[in-house]
């Protein structure tokens, strides 16, 4: 199957085989394709703008496992988001599934200050995304994207401040390992300062 077809949301069910190789094949090409957003000036000067919460995300922050990891510091695009509102919570219409073009770049902050990019994610909020048709949620090198949407029952966000959505994370682990769950235990936010 070609690594193009694999990174379109929509594009593989479910139910249809990816193995290791070609999912390390497929984040192979999504890192080649964002490997100029290393420099955070190249995706502030293409739209990408930094949460405005300023949080860097961490799996302790939010209430679970610290050996989860974090997420790090996100910067958006509203364009590819289809942003419409960000009070009380964040909406929008987007349905960008492109992970060569992310709406997301997710960054480590390093002791130096400066800002590391370690992996990519896509965002489209379940209202939109079902009045386009979809029945299902994406699909994303066969794995469901996470469905995420708050319990005010719990005392953390379980959607970050987003109305529900679906999300997937694809991060550029240096050991070759893929990992696509929502948290990575190789980033920190150790070095981030408010």
């Amino acid at each position: 199957m070609a690594i193009a077809a694999l990174t379109q949301g929509s594009a593989v069910s479910a139910a249809e085989p990816i193995d290791q190789i070609d999912r390390a094949a497929l984040v192979g090409a999504i890192r080649v394709a964002t490997q100029r957003f290393e420099d955070i000036n190249v995706a502030l000067a293409e739209g990408y703008v930094p949460d405005p919460s300023g949080r860097c995300v961490s799996a302790a922050t939010e209430g679970l496992a610290a050996e989860l990891g974090g997420m790090g510091l996100h910067y958006m695009r509203p364009d590819l988001l289809g942003i419409t509102a960000i009070e009380p919570r964040v909406d929008g219409n987007g349905l960008h599934t492109d992970f060569h073009e992310p709406a997301i770049l997710l960054y480590e902050p390093q002791e130096d200050g400066t800002m590391k990019l370690v992996g990519v994610e896509n965002l489209v909020f379940q209202k939109a995304w079902h009045a386009a048709g979809n029945s299902e949620p994406p699909v994303f090198a066969g794995r469901t994207w996470d469905a995420m949407a708050d319990d005010p029952t719990t005392p953390i966000d379980e959607a970050h401040g987003f109305e529900p959505h679906y999300d997937q994370h694809v991060w550029f682990n240096d050991d070759g390992n893929v990992h696509l769950e929502s948290f990575n235990p190789r980033v920190s936010c150790t070095h981030h300062h408010t």
